[in-house]
């Protein structure tokens, strides 16, 4: 790093950690065609009121607090702030540049490492992602020793130093083809190795005192066992990635030894060939929404009709970027909802409609997590993270044009749009623009 990177870096983050914090007040956003974010479709002529960083109330015939500040939003859409289901934002800056990643990490360590220190809040892709209307995000590590990866948090994305909503909001472990090559090259390896690790966190549950996790016979640590206590009692959700339907199933059978396992599927390519199944074990499942053709032999059944034949069959599905940039591309959300949408005009297609696309990507990442009753929805009481968009969100050529979380005005700029500003109309000046700063 040069000295002039530095001191802009150091510059950057003063200016964060100085500046004083824009109080939440009392917001009316009237006119708008409004979008609650629970699966309804949108309304017209309808407001949304903010105050003391949460959503009051939101509908047609809402009355305007008196002394609240009135943004009228004619012409205009109001949704609630979109929710990444997967994602590792925060966690690289640049994936391909080691010294910015901390994705995953070869340790002695594996269920044990927490995400949430990691979570860099000045990262460039943040600010971006924020700027595409995205406000929280489940950010997931990856594994680097074994099959399971460690503990992921959910994010806001605000312009400030705080970013975490929930630390160790759930444990992750690769299961399918991923996990079988982590546990040594087998599926039969993957699943007998999560069966020990997980009767070996019961063991330490049991008694912690006599736990001797350096035996040469114990595949879990004292802190790796410790950190499954909560998994395997069904206090901490256990996200497992799977793509193929054998794989969904078994994944499914493996509350049959172990039933308190709160069960997330995340990825579930060829979840539409089991989704009975999936929603009669009530196993909520975060998909990626553009896969359509096989990439892999776990995916040969991919279809876009994926996520609207879940839908129909019951299975609550929200969606997040699967292997697609996901540190860096959140704004794919809306892209993802709006190609759902537009699948109902496909013949023999299954989609989904516009409000059962707007909830994939708000409150049902959220319910998720288990914070349906704090984000997610422009319900009473949920935060105040709330999107004004030019057009329809859904469709490609909108954008945001105001941001709020936690009921706080968010910047809706990022280095993107200031260097596409500073480039379009270049002026001469006394130093080359590279020194001006």
């Amino acid at each position: 790093m040069t000295m002039k990177t530095a001191i802009r870096a150091a510059a950057a983050l003063l200016a964060v950690t100085a500046s004083p914090m824009v109080l939440a007040q009392t917001i009316a956003i009237t006119g708008a065609t409004l979008a609650i974010g629970d699966g309804s479709e949108p309304i017209q002529n309808g407001t949304v009121v903010i105050s003391a960083g949460k959503v009051v109330a939101a509908g047609t015939g809402v009355a305007v607090p008196a002394g609240a500040k009135t943004i009228d939003a004619s012409g205009k859409w109001v949704t609630p702030g979109i929710v990444s289901g997967f994602s590792r934002v925060g966690l690289a800056e640049v994936p391909g540049v080691k010294e910015t990643n901390d994705i995953n990490a070869r340790t002695p360590f594996s269920a044990a490492i927490d995400v949430a220190p990691a979570i860099n809040p000045l990262a460039n892709p943040i600010a971006i992602s924020r700027t595409a209307g995205v406000t929280r995000a489940v950010v997931v590590p990856a594994t680097g020793n074994g099959i399971f990866a460690g503990q992921g948090a959910v994010v806001d994305l605000g312009a400030d130093m705080d970013p975490i909503t929930k630390a160790r909001a759930f444990q992750y472990v690769e299961m399918g083809e991923e996990g079988a090559e982590d546990a040594g090259g087998s599926r039969p390896a993957a699943y007998l190795t999560f069966k020990m690790m997980l009767r070996e966190a019961q063991d330490y549950a049991k008694a912690p005192a006599s736990y001797d996790g350096r035996s040469k016979d114990a595949l879990l640590n004292r802190v790796d066992a410790e950190a499954l206590v909560p998994v395997v009692t069904g206090a901490m959700p256990l996200m497992i990635h799977v793509e193929s339907a054998r794989d969904i199933l078994g994944v499914l059978a493996l509350r049959k030894d172990f039933p308190a396992l709160k069960l997330i599927l995340a990825g579930a390519t060829e979840g539409w060939m089991v989704a009975s199944q999936i929603a009669a074990a009530k196993v909520p499942v975060i998909a990626g929404g553009l896969d359509d053709l096989p990439s892999s032999f776990e995916k040969l059944a991919a279809t876009q009709s994926n996520v609207g034949r879940m839908v129909k069959a019951g299975v609550p599905v929200a969606m997040g970027l699967m292997d697609r940039d996901e540190a860096l591309q959140l704004r794919l959300a809306t892209q993802q909802a709006g190609n759902m949408v537009a699948l109902n005009k496909v013949p023999g297609a299954t989609g989904l409609s516009w409000g059962q696309a707007l909830r994939s990507i708000t409150s049902a990442p959220a319910e998720a997590m288990g914070l349906g009753d704090r984000i997610g929805s422009l319900k009473a009481g949920k935060a105040g993270d709330v999107v004004i968009w030019d057009g329809d969100p859904l469709e490609m050529e909108s954008a945001p044009v105001a941001v709020w979380i936690d009921g706080i005005q968010q910047p809706i700029d990022n280095r993107q749009t200031k260097l596409r500003d500073r480039y379009a109309t270049p002026v001469e000046g006394s130093l080359p623009k590279a020194y001006e700063w």
